[in-house]
């Protein structure tokens, strides 16, 4: 298989945002995208980022990326490895590209001590829910996510 993944770097930071915006779009949020090569570039691979990043090439062009970074689980008393994101382009879709990233990160998972390895897909994106069907990843339908961001993070902070 001529796919390859290798840990990104700093140089990388225009291709993974080419990947975040083809992903926000694929999302249907293309207008939320903020980050910049620069701030990709400070909080991925900048002092005391906590986030990596790796990329899928195929036979040497950038065909995917993942997002990780490190969670700690207080009942396991280990850290876990949650995936931010994992994109693919279209063009490699149906490939195996997206298991063999999956993959990929389970073994860091796995080498780090990890005792989970967690991610989200929206509730429509029917591909990515059959492939982590596929692979045994088994959805948490006990848990709801919640969020605070933007102005309301701000005011709730300011309180």
């Amino acid at each position: 298989m001529p796919f390859t993944i290798r840990p990104a770097t700093s140089d990388d930071a225009a291709i993974i945002l080419g990947f975040i915006t083809e992903l926000a779009v694929y999302e249907k949020a293309g207008h939320e995208v903020e980050a910049t090569e620069e701030t990709i570039r400070a909080s991925i691979f900048g002092e005391g980022s906590v986030t990596e990043a790796a990329i899928l090439d195929y036979d040497g062009r950038p065909a995917g990326f993942a997002v990780w970074f490190y969670s700690y689980s207080t009942w396991q008393a280990k850290n876990g490895l949650y995936l931010e994101d994992l994109y693919v382009s279209p063009d490699y879709r149906g490939s195996g590209a997206g298991k063999l990233l999956l993959k990929h990160l389970a073994r860091i998972a796995v080498d780090k001590g990890c005792g989970r390895f967690e991610w989200s897909v929206l509730d429509w994106n029917e591909p990515a829910i059959r492939v982590y069907d596929a692979v045994g990843a088994e959805p948490q339908t006990e848990w709801i996510r919640y969020r605070m961001a933007g102005d309301k993070l701000k005011t709730f902070a300011g309180s």
